[in-house]
């Protein structure tokens, strides 16, 4: 089954790529191409396409469509796409519908952002997605207003083949967990390489990432580490991205995309600056800092090459 395939690859990583712009400020497909094609070749489980790390609510409709395009196409069938909808509920299930007549393998449906949201109506939102949904659903949660019970029930819903928690509350993380035995939905932690650790131990599989846009390979060595048991090496692994973590964090996250596209540049990938209301640029002591953390990964990967 089709939800099945998505499921073994939420076990994974889900890597969110940015989307690149070009000199004229719309989005640069051919960039876009590179981008999702590293991303694949580094043996990246699932592709997020139009994510946050995408700058999703910087793009207009038109815009997440033609991101969703080009990262279906540049991934060939080579790794699991998973396309990211929101905004309405209307707008959701179109771009859903849309995604699986482009060949995406699942949509992600990003959390409502209604400031007059009720808690059970976002949980409502999500299912309302999956039902109308040719493709499986992965809810994408940002709230802990909603509550366990409401999250184990969207756990058990047939077309919902994973849960990306997003918060930092993991006394309910772990309860959702529990609230969800035998739900064949995936709990995936979705605050990236620095939450997985603790987020594998209370019952969660596979994270997101940002990260594998700049170095793929800690990415992934992470995940083998969690996979195989192994915190202590995901522990030391972890250690080297947490400087690039924090100041991802920055400005109330702010900096999130910010980092990530300026170290892509350092390695030779232009690909624009943020749009706003991210921040657009880091300050010189930042992007000093992150030439220095840049730097420290290139020589790091230069030495295992050359032990090799």
């Amino acid at each position: 089954m089709a939800i099945d395939r998505v499921r073994r690859a939420l076990f994974g990583i889900s890597g969110v790529h940015v989307t690149p712009y070009g000199a004229d400020g719309g989005v640069d497909a051919a960039m876009l191409k590179r981008v999702v094609d590293r991303i694949v070749s580094a043996g990246v489980h699932n592709v997020v396409s139009a994510g946050n790390t995408a700058e999703y609510f910087a793009l207009t409709p038109d815009e997440v469509a033609k991101v969703h395009d080009g990262a279906v196409a540049a991934a060939a069938g080579r790794a699991i796409v998973t396309a990211a909808v929101g905004r309405s509920l209307i707008e959701a299930v179109d771009a859903a519908k849309r995604a699986g007549r482009i060949g995406a393998d699942a949509v992600m449906v990003h959390h409502p952002l209604d400031p007059f949201a009720a808690p059970s109506a976002q949980a409502d939102y999500f299912a309302a997605v999956a039902d109308a949904s040719p493709l499986p659903v992965v809810a994408y949660v940002r709230s802990d207003a909603i509550g366990p019970a409401a999250l184990a029930k969207l756990a058990r819903h047939a077309n919902i083949a994973g849960v990306k928690f997003a918060t930092t509350n993991l006394m309910q993380f772990a309860e959702c967990v529990r609230a969800s035995e035998g739900a064949a939905a995936v709990w995936v932690c979705g605050l990236a390489e620095g939450w997985a650790a603790p987020f594998y131990a209370l019952g969660g599989r596979g994270f997101t990432s940002g990260l594998v846009n700049v170095m793929p390979e800690l990415s992934l060595a992470i995940h083998a580490a969690l996979e195989s048991g192994d915190y202590a090496g995901a522990r030391a692994l972890v250690a080297d991205v947490v400087s690039f973590e924090t100041m991802r964090a920055k400005h109330n996250n702010g900096a999130n995309v910010t980092v990530v596209k300026e170290a892509m540049r350092l390695l030779g990938m232009d690909v624009g600056a943020v749009r706003r209301p991210g921040l657009v640029a880091l300050d010189e002591t930042d992007r000093a800092a992150l030439r220095a953390i840049v730097a420290g990964w290139q020589a790091k990967r230069g030495a295992a090459a050359a032990a090799q």
